[in-house]
């Protein structure tokens, strides 16, 4: 049975978060790619049964008074407005990524923090079996991010960049031909992150302790877990 998936998608930060979406699939999208959420409100999404792609929230947005352009501090997806437009999020950038397979009811679903760090995520099945836990990196990872790492606004920090975006080395990108996992280690900044979010993704070949699989079920993807509603106080 060919089952449709739906995401809830919940902003518990005590600030407004831009929810944006991409789409890695081919023939599955979704209806929306980017939209709003103040603090408290949630919208739910429903994906095609074989779509796959990756959710994130961008932060301290605005649109231009002259140009009417809008962009982001944080996750921005340089369409200008917003919607992503299949656009993808900029580093550095929490990210929930799904990748959802009717033909074997099962669903494959992370947090990574490839891509740096923005804000706190939690994805959280609603039923299926399997490996269905809970999965997020919650805590406050601006607040322990290596001074070269950091990106601040007015003063604060307000994402911390993962080593492959600030770096562009090879030893912290775990790119080609011979990269694999016995020879692209993880980093101390790796470490770092591990330490910080245990379930997160920390570097490319961290899927271990980091993948989850369910049967095809829905999801809540929560900005700001309830544990951690008043981390930041930016605005």
């Amino acid at each position: 049975m060919v089952i449709s998936r739906e995401f809830t998608i919940v902003n518990n930060c005590n600030y407004t978060v831009w929810p944006a979406s991409s789409t890695t699939s081919e023939n599955a999208t979704l209806a929306t790619t980017g939209f709003i959420l103040k603090p408290g409100e949630n919208s739910t999404i429903t994906a095609p049964p074989d779509w796959a792609g990756r959710f994130w929230g961008r932060t301290l947005c605005t649109t231009n008074s002259i140009s009417r352009n809008f962009s982001c501090v944080t996750g921005d997806c340089g369409s200008g407005k917003v919607a992503c437009d299949g656009r993808s999020g900029s580093s550095p950038m929490t990210i929930a990524e799904f990748s959802l397979d009717s033909v074997n009811n099962q669903d494959f679903y992370d947090i990574s923090l490839v891509d740096g760090y923005n804000i706190p995520i939690e994805v959280i099945p609603l039923g299926g079996s399997g490996k269905c836990n809970s999965t997020g990196c919650p805590t406050d990872l601006n607040a322990v991010c290596p001074t070269e790492l950091k990106v601040t606004n007015n003063g604060t920090v307000v994402a911390c960049h993962g080593p492959c975006a600030a770096f562009n080395l090879q030893f912290f990108c775990c790119v080609g031909n011979h990269s694999t996992p016995n020879t692209c280690e993880p980093s101390v900044y790796a470490q770092i992150f591990k330490t910080t979010c245990p379930q997160a993704y920390s570097y490319v070949y961290d899927n271990k302790t980091s993948t989850f699989a369910c049967s095809a079920t829905d999801y809540h993807v929560v900005f700001c877990p309830a544990t951690n509603n008043d981390r930041l106080d930016w605005l």
